[in-house]
C-alpha cells in the first residue's frame, strides 16, 4: 500500500488548518503529518496528545523526550527518533542522555533511567507491570499522574511508529541531522 505524504491542497478540509499550522511552526509539514492527513480523525487525535501533554503532563519535557525516544527505540522507528532527537535538542536534553537514549543504552542519571526502564517494563509486559519494577518506579520518586502520563505517551508513539513502518515515511530534513538505525 502506498500512503499519500498530503500538502495543504491535497488534504481532506478538516486536517488543512492544522497542516497549515505545523507549516508554519517548522517551515515545512513533517512527512508524518502529511501521511496522517490521510485520516483526519489520526492525525487530530495525534496532535492533540502532544498539545494536552504540553499543558498537562506532569513529566518535565526532558523527562517526557526520554518516554519519547525509549519508546521509538524500542519500535525500531528510525523516523521518530530522529524527530525526537532534534525536539530533544530543542529542549536541552543533556547531550550524554540523548546519546545513551539513542543507543539504548542504561542512562547515567538514576531518575531519568528508572523512567527509561519502567518504559521498557511497561512495552515488555504489555502494560501489566510486575510490582517489583513499579516499586523500582515509584521508589524513584514517580507517581500514578507519570504512570499514566508514560501510558499516554506510549500510545501516541504505536500509532506514529507503527504508521512509520507501514507506509516508510521518509525523513525530512529538518531531521536529517539525526539518522539513526536501531
Amino acid at each position: 500500500m502506498n500512503f499519500k505524504l498530503h500538502t495543504v491542497e491535497s488534504a481532506p478540509e478538516a486536517v488543512k488548518p492544522e497542516l497549515e499550522a505545523a507549516q508554519k511552526a517548522f517551515g515545512s509539514i513533517p512527512n508524518l503529518y502529511r501521511g496522517l492527513a490521510t485520516n483526519p480523525a489520526t492525525l487530530k487525535m495525534y496532535l492533540k496528545f502532544s498539545e494536552v501533554l504540553k499543558e498537562y503532563g506532569c513529566l518535565s519535557p526532558i523527562a517526557q523526550q526520554v518516554v519519547y525516544l525509549t519508546v521509538s527505540a524500542e519500535n525500531g522507528c528510525t523516523y521518530c527518533v530522529a524527530a525526537h532527537s532534534v525536539l530533544a535538542q530543542m529542549i536541552k536534553i543533556p547531550e550524554q542522555t540523548l546519546t545513551e537514549l539513542r543507543d539504548e543504552k542504561e542512562l547515567s542519571d538514576p531518575k531519568l533511567n528508572a523512567l527509561r526502564r519502567f518504559t521498557l517494563s511497561v512495552m515488555e509486559h504489555r502494560g501489566r507491570v510486575p510490582e517489583s519494577d513499579m516499586a523500582d518506579f515509584e521508589a524513584a520518586g514517580y507517581n500514578e499522574c507519570h504512570v499514566l502520563e508514560v501510558l499516554t505517551i506510549l500510545a501516541q508513539k504505536t500509532i506514529s511508529n507503527y504508521f512509520n513502518h507501514n507506509a516508510a515515511t521518509p525523513l525530512d530534513a529538518m531531521f536529517e541531522g539525526q539518522v539513526w538505525q536501531k
